[in-house]
């Protein structure tokens, strides 16, 4: 099958899918300059290509290079999927599976106790976050959660939020733990979050960053009886055998 990169901009859902049969050449200006093709066996054991495609929830560059901010808003208008753009690239998220939101409900039902009656408000995902590290360099992350404390100085016109969450809280999975880690980490802290919770359901800890100064300043790592701990709101901590529902 050969399709425009405009038709593969427009239908990337449809196409990935389509894949999973054959190869898709995609064109521009007449000129093939990329191919969608499926994975069929990894050294993980994967033998089914469309489980291959949902557990793994590939990560992509637009066609195979950089894109631009432009080619990333076109995608996400004419798009149903949820996607990320962070330092040129962008990446598809996948549906997340139930141990995921089962830590993120139990997270958020913290977290939203905690900060009743205050200025500060928890946020769960799908929601974009735009951060900045120049005016140049524009990304644009859905934090599994978020706590945002100038959430209505900063709505735009358009109702969206402009501003720079306190605390951003990342569920890892296989197919995200290197963007989370390394990708997701450093922007945080370059763009102004003050602290970073990375969940890891496999091994059930907790890591938490402060950062101050563009570095990392403290961070804990908590698992078995601990109750991780917040740097920057005194008294916000969640037990980690209550996050992953650990029975006694």
């Amino acid at each position: 099958m050969i399709i425009s990169s405009t038709e593969l901009q427009n239908n990337f859902g449809k196409y990935l899918m389509l894949a999973v049969q054959e190869d898709i050449l995609i064109t521009r200006n007449g000129l093939e300059i990329a191919k969608l093709t499926s994975i069929k066996e990894s050294a993980s054991g994967y033998t089914n290509v469309t489980d291959e495609i949902h557990e793994k929830a590939p990560e992509y560059s637009l066609l195979g290079k950089k894109a631009s901010y432009d080619e990333f808003l076109q995608l996400q208008q004419a798009s149903d999927e949820r996607y990320e753009y962070i330092d040129g690239e962008i990446y598809l998220l996948a549906s997340p599976k139930t141990v995921h939101q089962i830590v993120i409900t139990e997270l958020f039902g913290i977290f939203y106790n905690f900060f009743q009656d205050t200025n500060c408000t928890p946020i769960v995902a799908p929601y974009d976050i735009e951060l900045r590290g120049t005016s140049e360099n524009i990304n644009i992350v859905q934090p599994d959660i978020m706590i945002i404390c100038d959430l209505e100085e900063k709505l735009n016109e358009d109702d969206y939020y402009k501003g720079v969450p306190s605390l951003v809280v990342e569920v890892l999975s296989k197919s995200t733990r290197r963007k989370d880690l390394i990708k997701k980490l450093d922007l945080y802290m370059s763009c102004g979050v003050r602290e970073y919770w990375i969940v890891n359901p496999d091994n059930k800890e907790v890591t938490v960053y402060l950062f101050e100064d563009n570095n990392i300043s403290n961070s804990t790592t908590y698992k078995n009886s601990d109750a991780a701990q917040s740097f920057i709101f005194t008294g916000l901590s969640a037990e980690i055998r209550r996050i992953f529902r650990v029975k006694t």
